[in-house]
């Protein structure tokens, strides 16, 4: 018999919820539960909770502790996730967060990455891991910042430019810097919310070329449900 999972999502702005990953988790019969940690005094729940954790994107830097206290709170709390063994992923800030808190560094990157971008797997095992067709296929990318990769983390995936695009830690923890949950309400809210000023090159898209190239999106659905039935041994 299937084992059935709680799997809870930390939240950091109104628009990045956890997309088609809440499809999955509901789909499968898993109870699903959020927190909007950018909300006063929203308390976490207890770690016990909980078999998976997921980590959303945002537009903050995993840095900025100083602008965002609950930061602290947020990184302890995944901390502990990690340490008692959870199956914890991270997607974009969520995977930097996850990143910092393994001890690794997080910064600005050279260069932002906005749109439908290729990515390469970094070997034939990271690429069954997420079952992809393409050893190079297109995701959803937004993201200015970047991370090192954690010590004794597995690298995943880079990009042309962006060395650590996706790591794997420990069996259980991965952290995606791309958005495989993408469906065509988040990316529209993510479109309509940002106020991102984007400067159109070789690794940003503008708004107009992304809204026409969402049939990208079951393709990027279908790797982030290869990933989640694998680490939950389905």
């Amino acid at each position: 018999m299937e084992k059935v999972y709680s799997v809870h999502c930390i939240q950091h702005v109104p628009y990045e919820g956890a997309g088609y990953i809440e499809k999955w988790a509901k789909d499968k019969g898993y109870t699903f539960s959020v927190s909007n940690i950018y909300e006063e005094g929203m308390q976490l729940p207890l770690v016990s909770d909980f078999e998976m954790l997921i980590v959303m994107g945002g537009p903050m830097g995993a840095y900025e502790e100083d602008v965002y206290p609950w930061l602290k709170r947020e990184k302890k709390f995944v901390q502990e996730a990690i340490a008692l063994g959870k199956i914890v992923v991270g997607i974009c800030l969520g995977s930097q967060i996850i990143a910092n808190v393994l001890g690794a560094s997080v910064y600005p990157h050279k260069e932002k990455e906005i749109g439908w971008l290729p990515i390469s797997f970094a070997n034939k095992a990271a690429q069954s891991l997420f079952g992809s067709k393409d050893i190079s296929p297109i995701v959803f990318q937004w993201h200015g910042d970047t991370f090192d990769l954690p010590h004794g983390a597995n690298l995943l995936a880079s990009s042309e430019i962006c060395a650590n695009q996706a790591f794997l830690y420990k069996e259980t923890v991965v952290g995606l810097q791309f958005h495989l949950e993408v469906t065509e309400k988040s990316c529209t809210d993510i479109l309509d919310n940002s106020q991102e000023n984007i400067i159109e090159g070789k690794s940003a898209q503008s708004r107009e070329f992304i809204r026409a190239n969402t049939h990208n999106i079951p393709e990027c659905n279908r790797m982030i449900t290869n990933l989640l039935n694998k680490l939950t041994g389905i």
